[in-house]
């Protein structure tokens, strides 16, 4: 690998943002340093997966390019986001080549694994600027055990649009080739809501609409929110419930190379272990299962922004037709998808279960975002 870059600890050096609604603000947004390159990956027709019910899998398959790139480049810091059907990422030039190789690799694990076609892709950062656009980003702490990224700036929604014509791609790795999805599982069941409903919402400007009108917009959506019950937070008090075998066995099962049997035998024998010391909730040596599980109720990540506003939200019927009504009234300055579903399911990437910043993404159990993004794509054509 190549020395470091003079910019490499360019995301590690940005100021920690506390409270999400500041994340509407662009003042809190760093533009990233002109040498990074911007990364992409996407389910190909997610709608179709999601309408077989293969929600799982989709979740799956967004969740293991992160846990690919985090492995790859040995925990190193970077800024991504999870986006229910895919990923989006930045990295420095000396975690290029790197970044290249894992998402080629998830690539042609997610063909062979999930049956899925992985879109990924590598876009310059110079690319976006040429547009007029940026990409800047910001660093979001739902807790004090980690930080999550967000993006502004219009450079990923540009690039989205990109690779979906077919550019920037990076080509699957060879049939067989794994990536180390070390730490990828979802172990936890579906939680039911608990005010009503859980929403899917994708929030996103209008286009020539007025960014400060847009700005005010999305923070009267979070200040709704943020005053009903747990701000929204889908994810139970006490932390999802778990059960053996888990729902997600078959998927975890997936993630390591070798023979299916081999594979299999494995994840039986670790997750019953895992299940049995959280039902006893005994501290085993420095692994307090209590503690553990208040994190990943901290550490789950049900709402974000990347060149728009993204949230799971366990609501009343009540607030989800305040929120629509209110965007619906927008029409000029936002354009807005909203699902209603009744649970939400959680995919895990726990790199170490004896640190505290393992991450934790949180999706709609009936489609989530990739259903919003459909009644969306549905709201413009009918616009």
């Amino acid at each position: 690998m190549s020395a470091p870059s003079d910019t490499s600890t360019f995301y590690a050096s940005i100021p920690v943002q506390r409270g999400f609604r500041a994340l509407m603000n662009p003042q809190a947004y760093t533009p990233l340093p002109a040498d990074w390159t911007v990364g992409m990956a996407d389910v190909v027709q997610s709608t179709k997966a999601i309408a077989e019910k293969r929600y799982k899998a989709v979740n799956m398959a967004g969740a293991a390019v992160i846990a690919a790139l985090t492995n790859a480049m040995a925990g190193r810091e970077f800024p991504f986001v999870f986006g229910g059907d895919g990923a989006s990422f930045a990295v420095a030039p000396a975690d290029l080549d790197v970044a290249r190789d894992a998402l080629a690799a998830t690539a042609a694990w997610a063909n062979s694994e999930l049956g899925l076609t992985l879109r990924v892709a590598l876009v310059p950062l110079a690319e976006i600027r040429a547009q007029g656009l940026d990409v800047r980003v910001a660093r979001y702490a739902p807790s004090p055990n980690l930080s999550y990224a967000m993006f502004s700036g219009g450079g990923l929604a540009w690039a989205d649009a990109a690779i979906k014509r077919g550019d920037f791609a990076v080509a699957p790795a060879p049939p067989g080739t794994w990536p180390d999805l070390s730490g990828l599982s979802c172990r936890f069941e579906e939680f039911r809501a608990k005010q009503g409903m859980i929403v899917a919402l994708i929030v996103l400007p209008a286009p020539g609409g007025d960014p400060a009108a847009f700005r005010a917009l999305t923070e009267e959506i979070v200040a709704l929110v943020e005053a009903s019950p747990d701000a929204g937070r889908p994810v139970p008090a006490l932390g999802p419930a778990l059960n053996w075998p888990p729902e997600g066995l078959e998927f975890e099962a997936r993630t390591a190379p070798g023979g299916w049997l081999q594979r299999r035998i494995a994840v039986v024998t670790r997750t019953l272990l895992y299940f049995l010391i959280m039902r006893a909730g005994r501290p085993i040596g420095p692994f307090v299962p209590a503690r553990y599980m208040r994190q990943v109720v901290e550490n789950s990540d049900y709402r974000k922004y990347d060149d728009g506003l993204r949230m799971i939200l366990d609501c009343t019927p009540a607030l989800a037709d305040a929120l629509e009504q209110k965007l619906a009234a927008a029409s000029a300055v936002a354009r807005y998808g909203l699902f209603r579903q009744d649970a939400a399911m959680m995919t895990c990437f726990t790199p170490s279960p004896l640190r505290s910043d393992h991450v934790h993404f949180v999706d709609g159990a009936r489609g989530g975002y990739a259903a919003a993004a459909t009644a969306l794509k549905a709201g413009l054509n009918q616009a």
